[in-house]
């Protein structure tokens, strides 16, 4: 990883390597530790048995209640006054982005450049979610990414955005990284939006590669023969799900005609303790309420979360999570 360049403005991530590429630049693209394969012998806190034979096969997991319904439920009533949206009327849903979105893919679904509020570190710094990120790591020194959320509305007819697939690292690369949704509301219709992936492409993705152009966008997958095999996973509100980052994962359309689709994400890699430059950002974002800077990340404009609220109190768990306490 590239350590901070003398020039760079205060509020700028040192991470470059997520500059000019999707990945979320509060950790690093890839951990130099490779994915929990149980050989320490370390006892599972959360998955069952059960849980972790669907991990390794399908490259996704659900963890039932990581957070309790009505913490989760705080968080999207936040969100709702935070965007300046009523969600009893529809009327006030459908305002212009406030920023342009670099990553084009991704506009028109809903994202919401909120990063370091009270509510999102209280959920990151949740016991039981903290647990599931162990058992997928298989150690307990861990970072907790900087990241937003997600309100993604119903689609009305004049509206362009079609759901997609893609990669926020060059499977390639064979990145070391997870990523996690967690449900902020029952997003148990298939229709009303929400995460979606191809575990028979993540499985397959060796012999598949060699059928497809040596300049294929790394990013994004042809999934051409592959249309029934899109899985929509079902969340209810408080549910975590976690997804290895050699995934083909995205946001479906949401074509619910009056549901909404609420999210945080949330993820968690190995501590890079030794990576100073990236430890005193990750600080600085928390203290300071500074979104991430990367290709996928424009920020908020009006900057509220660092004029209207204050920096989020963490557990003993949460700093370290954060990076500012040791492990």
């Amino acid at each position: 990883m590239e350590t901070m360049n003398p020039t760079m403005t205060p509020t700028m991530s040192p991470n470059q390597a997520h500059k000019d590429i999707p990945g979320n630049p509060s950790t690093a693209t890839s951990s130099r530790q490779k994915l929990n394969d149980r050989s320490n012998g370390v006892p599972l806190r959360v998955l069952s048995e059960e849980d972790w034979q669907f991990w390794t096969h399908n490259g996704y997991i659900v963890i039932k209640q990581a957070v309790p319904k009505e913490q989760a439920e705080r968080l999207a009533q936040f969100i709702w006054e935070f965007e300046e949206k009523d969600p009893n009327d529809p009327a006030t849903w459908y305002a212009p982005p406030r920023a342009d979105m670099q990553m084009k893919e991704l506009v028109g679904s809903g994202m919401v450049e909120l990063y370091n509020h009270q509510y999102l570190w209280d959920n990151r710094q949740t016991q039981r979610v903290y647990d599931a990120f162990v058992d997928i790591w298989g150690t307990d020194k861990l970072w907790v990414t900087i990241d937003r959320c997600n309100l993604n509305m119903p689609l009305r007819p004049q509206d362009t955005f079609k759901g997609f697939i893609h990669w926020d690292y060059d499977p390639e690369t064979r990145p070391q990284n997870v990523q996690g949704v967690l449900a902020l509301a029952d997003q148990t219709d298939e229709n009303m939006g929400g995460f979606q992936c191809i575990p028979e492409l993540f499985r397959t993705y060796d012999t598949w590669k060699l059928t497809q152009p040596d300049d294929r966008n790394r990013f994004r997958p042809d999934i051409t023969g592959f249309d029934d095999k899109i899985v929509k996973v079902k969340l209810e509100a408080g549910d975590l799900l976690i997804f290895n980052s050699t995934q083909p994962h995205g946001i479906r359309p949401n074509h619910s005609g009056n549901k909404v689709r609420i999210a945080q994400y949330v993820s968690m890699m190995p501590a890079e303790e030794d990576n100073e430059a990236l430890r005193q950002w990750r600080i600085r974002s928390w203290k300071d309420r500074i979104a991430p800077d990367g290709y996928a990340f424009p920020g908020d404009p009006r900057n509220w979360e660092k004029t209207r609220y204050e920096t989020a109190v963490l557990s003993p768990l949460g700093e370290k999570l954060l990076g500012s306490s040791p492990w």
